[in-house]
């Protein structure tokens, strides 16, 4: 059964779509850098006080849970109001918490510094979750048809140069301005984001799905039956549903790859920290030429949409089995951050293109007033199991000094997985095209 395209008629031109996708990018250069400087600022502070190995991991922990609880509103929220209107409420919510948090931070010592700091975290994941559904969900109101591989690709790319840029810049400026001048670096990029989004324009269609939405009164039973509605246009859609069982298997097993590249170099290779940033910078490379290069390439739409999906899982699988071959094999410091760092570029590479192919086809084929619940949906269930495959990941490397080969096992368990949903995937794609 063909599925019924949504409808891109709102009349948005290359040029105003062209300034869309500038600010878009700018926008997200300006709060991802901010953001991972001031979570690498947040992890120092508490590492200092605490002296507690989750100090980097805490906002891992608080991330997914506050996902998970908020799915229902916050995907009703964005299919039921002005896009806009949402993004100026949680960005003005976070810019007030990060004022009340540097006002308040200094209050607390030792231990004591979690309790303003989960607060504050919570209050950014609330926002931050907001954030990037509505930016999805928003997609069709910036940009024209044409113009989505490159808004999906150039905000990617933001975010990836963001990545190469922010471990440098964080050390530096925090040995400069200390915590309280990160703090006031926080707000200063929230609020030129906030200025930037007020700048854009938000093309809603002539029949706004928005027009009656503050006449209807807000219970829990209409919050779950209009959340309900959602879940059953995915129960329909066997496209969704086996990428659904291709993607929670893909990133429980890829966390092996997240908390195990640093476990194995530093604590099993004795190489030191400096092979593991190498790795890391490598991985935000492959990102951004990723990005990129999707970026030149013209749009084809669901043309070949299987191999523009299968392809990437295949290579990504392959890079996880290689990269255990490489911590299995004796190599030096050097050789362990040069081999390691092109694996990880080709692996990210990948990744990247993998992601943007999936975005823009959620885009193109689900209905605009379905997309808010569609992204949070799928966004919750894919990182809600990171927390799961983190625990169990920690105690299996912990418990053998041969980490290469668990991501040796990794990477053959993907494989198979991968071959065994090629059948489904294929059969779903020619089912579903129009």
């Amino acid at each position: 059964m063909a599925i019924k395209q949504p409808d891109l008629t709102i009349n948005i031109s290359n040029h105003q779509s062209s300034l869309q996708i500038f600010k878009a990018a700018a926008s997200n250069f300006i709060s991802s850098l901010s953001g991972k400087m001031f979570t690498f600022g947040l992890g120092l502070i508490l590492l200092d006080e605490t002296h507690s190995a989750i100090s980097f991991g805490i906002n891992m922990i608080i991330s997914p849970i506050v996902g998970l609880l908020c799915l229902v509103p916050i995907g009703n929220l964005i299919d039921t109001y002005p896009h806009k209107t949402i993004l100026t409420g949680s960005l003005t919510a976070r810019t007030l918490a990060l004022i009340l948090f540097a006002a308040s931070i200094n209050l607390f010592t030792a231990t004591a510094k979690l309790i303003p700091i989960v607060l504050f975290l919570i209050i950014d994941a609330i926002s931050t979750n907001i954030n990037d559904t509505c930016y999805s969900a928003a997609t069709h109101e910036l940009v024209n048809a044409h113009n989505i591989q490159r808004l999906s690709s150039l905000t990617q790319s933001a975010i990836s140069l963001s990545s190469i840029l922010s471990p440098a810049l964080g050390v530096g400026l925090y040995s400069l301005v200390g915590f309280s001048g990160f703090v006031i670096l926080e707000i200063v990029a929230t609020l030129a984001s906030f200025g930037i989004m007020l700048t854009m324009k938000f093309h809603y269609h002539a029949t706004n799905q928005f027009a009656n939405s503050q006449h209807a009164p807000v219970t829990s039973h209409s919050q779950f039956a209009k959340f309900h509605s959602g879940l059953n246009y995915m129960r329909s859609r066997t496209m969704i549903k086996i990428t659904i069982l291709l993607s929670v298997i893909l990133n429980f097993l890829y966390t092996a790859v997240t908390i195990g590249i640093p476990y194995i170099l530093k604590d099993q290779l004795h190489t030191g920290n400096g092979p593991i940033g190498v790795l890391e910078t490598g991985s935000a490379i492959g990102m951004l030429i990723g990005s990129l290069l999707l970026t030149l390439l013209p749009p084809t739409g669901q043309k070949r949409l299987f191999l523009k999906l299968i392809i990437p899982v295949l290579i990504l699988d392959s890079q996880i089995l290689l990269l255990g071959v490489l911590f299995m094999t004796s190599q030096s410091p050097t050789g362990y951050a040069l081999l390691g760092s092109f694996i990880m570029g080709i692996l990210a590479f990948a990744l990247v293109i993998l992601n943007i192919t999936f975005q823009v086809y959620l885009q193109q084929t689900v209905p605009t007033k379905l997309l808010g619940r569609v992204v949070a949906t799928l966004t919750t269930v894919n990182s809600s199991i990171m927390p799961i495959g983190t625990l169990m990941f920690t105690l299996i490397f912990q418990s053998t000094t041969h980490g290469g080969l668990v991501l040796i096992i990794n990477g053959i368990l993907l494989l198979g997985y991968t071959l065994l949903l090629l059948r489904p995937l294929n059969q779903a794609i020619h089912s579903e095209q129009p």
